[in-house]
């Protein structure tokens, strides 16, 4: 087992590597942002991908919908509750922190997206009504933040690898999921969905750089002796 002191030091180098992970998804979300806004060519290469990808069909609408907060937040109120019950069991420190910083993250992304749809006020694909608003997907940011924060907060209780690459792979299908049925269907431009990668990006990076989002971090925040302590 090792010390105590290392594994608080390695718990503070992986958050330094999350947080300095966020500029970059911010910096090609301003990117796409003004781009939108000017009307710049990568635009027309967008309607491009858009009219080449757009059938809508039963499978595309089922696959979107899986976006929907209905769907989406019950998955992460289930995992919240499933840490709050496995931290608290453990006893560990701030067990109650992880849980509650995905839902106030899940209750504020509304307040985020939705200003910024306002101000872009991009139009639809020709398949929608007319009507802005469009940038960025509230969709993809909702499955994104949502399914992300749940796999955020199981991680941790996982033994196996396999069941965390299993999570991981899981999360990734249905993000990825929703986007394509998004795309798919006509309901957002190819770039709606790509602006909302890269702002749920920087969100979930920070989400998880908060403490008790690893394994290491729980250890240590739960009060594990280090070796000149005696016996608890």
């Amino acid at each position: 087992m090792s010390h105590p002191v290392h594994r608080a030091r390695r718990v503070r180098r992986v958050r330094r590597v999350l947080l300095l992970g966020i500029p970059g998804p911010v910096v090609l979300f301003l990117l796409l942002t003004w781009q939108v806004l000017g009307h710049g060519p990568l635009l027309r290469a967008d309607a491009r991908l858009s009219r080449d990808l757009v059938r809508p069909d039963g499978f595309a609408q089922f696959l979107s919908d899986l976006g929907d907060v209905q769907v989406a937040v019950p998955v992460l109120v289930v995992a919240a509750g499933y840490a709050l019950w496995r931290g608290r069991g453990a006893g560990h420190a701030r067990w109650w922190l992880p849980p509650l910083a995905a839902a106030v993250l899940m209750a504020l992304l509304p307040a985020l997206v939705v200003p910024l749809k306002d101000w872009i006020a991009r139009p639809g694909t020709p398949v929608v009504p007319p009507a802005t608003g469009y940038f960025p997907s509230g969709h993809t940011a909702t499955a994104a933040v949502a399914y992300g924060s749940a796999t955020l907060l199981l991680l941790p209780w996982l033994r196996s690898r396999a069941a965390r690459r299993g999570v991981l792979a899981l999360c990734a299908a249905l993000v990825l999921g929703v986007s394509y049925g998004l795309v798919r269907h006509g309901y957002h431009w190819p770039l709606d969905v790509l602006g909302s990668w890269c702002l749920s990006a920087a969100l979930l990076t920070a989400l998880g750089a908060l403490p008790g989002f690893s394994r290491s971090s729980r250890r240590t925040s739960s009060g594990t002796p280090s070796s000149s302590s005696g016996p608890s």
